[in-house]
């Protein structure tokens, strides 16, 4: 890669299209763990592994949406959850997600398009780091609704400086207002990356799917 490593989150925030970010990730891959934990300062274990074990049951069938290279399904893993599921737009995030076996199946799937599941198929969808600039867009929202069970949770990470600017304030809100889904809790922002060029900081959201839908 020719990115300076200090450059790359800022080079894949930039991706104009799916088809480029997928590319960036494939090309990242290998380096993205060490990257971000020896360059950018990512925690050893982040809240929403805690906001987990404290709405959803070991034996639930969990779907990692945007999983990555799978480290928030090995810190599931460690805790003793042994029916996850992944989906990431990237192949070459996935196949390093492969190599911790902690995921029962791994799938290419883009957040915001329709996933190949069937309707209340998971207990719960966790998304840590997928919603944020250039990323998962809001609408991704309907179809994890869609495929949690009803009374379900979906437990996800977001940016607060994205979420006050984009549209997934309002997108979220709306939900609520269609009673599609009944927010649980919402942790305090945490600092995500503590190296980088700016400190970055992240929240965890609780949603619980209402059982109508």
């Amino acid at each position: 890669m020719e990115t300076p490593v200090n450059k790359r989150v800022e080079w894949v925030y930039s991706a104009k299209t799916n088809r480029e970010l997928c590319d960036r990730y494939d090309q990242w891959a290998k380096d993205y763990e060490q990257d971000l934990t020896e360059t950018f300062g990512r925690p050893q274990r982040e809240p929403i592994v805690d906001l987990t074990l404290k709405y959803v049951s070991k034996d639930a069938h969990i779907l990692d949406a945007g999983a990555g290279t799978g480290t928030l399904g090995q810190w599931l893993y460690g805790e003793g959850y042994r029916h996850l599921v992944a989906v990431d737009l990237s192949p070459g995030m996935l196949a390093e997600a492969q190599k911790k076996q902690v995921y029962q199946q791994l799938y290419p799937m883009v957040l915001g398009d329709p996933l190949d599941f069937k309707t209340a198929t998971f207990d719960a969808v966790t998304a840590c780091g997928v919603f944020t600039y250039g990323h998962a867009p809001s609408r991704a929202f309907d179809e994890l609704i869609r495929v949690t069970k009803p009374g379900g949770y979906l437990i996800f990470t977001l940016r607060p400086d994205f979420y006050e600017h984009s549209d997934f304030k309002p997108k979220m809100a709306d939900l609520v207002n269609q009673s599609r889904w009944t927010l649980t809790e919402q942790g305090a922002p945490y600092l995500a990356e503590a190296k980088g060029e700016t400190n970055l900081y992240l929240q965890t959201w609780v949603f619980q799917k209402n059982t109508s839908w």
